[in-house]
């Protein structure tokens, strides 16, 4: 059913956010959410930041660094795949003529 929709609360940076979600979209919420606290304490701890918006910035570049770079090694992998396909391909060529 469309209207299978599902309350949850999540705590981030001592603020608690209720959303409204597909049941399906709770593991991955509840799993960021814990991720995002484990950052926070080791940015806290590792560099004395105690303003939360510095926090919460310093989170939010790691997160989207990670996933630009992950496409950035995706991109390389897609690349390197492809040179050998255009190598293999000229061998198989050359080996049929």
């Amino acid at each position: 059913m469309a209207d299978d929709k599902l309350k949850i609360k999540l705590s981030i940076a001592n603020r608690v956010y209720p959303l409204t979600i597909h049941p399906s979209q709770e593991e991955g919420l509840r799993k960021a959410s814990k991720k995002i606290e484990a950052m926070i304490r080791q940015f806290e701890q590792s560099y004395s930041v105690r303003d939360k918006q510095d926090v919460l910035a310093m989170c939010a570049l790691q997160f989207a660094s990670q996933a630009e770079q992950k496409t950035i090694d995706k991109n390389v992998i897609s690349e390197q795949v492809e040179d050998k396909l255009i190598a293999l391909n000229q061998l198989l060529e050359n080996h049929s003529s």
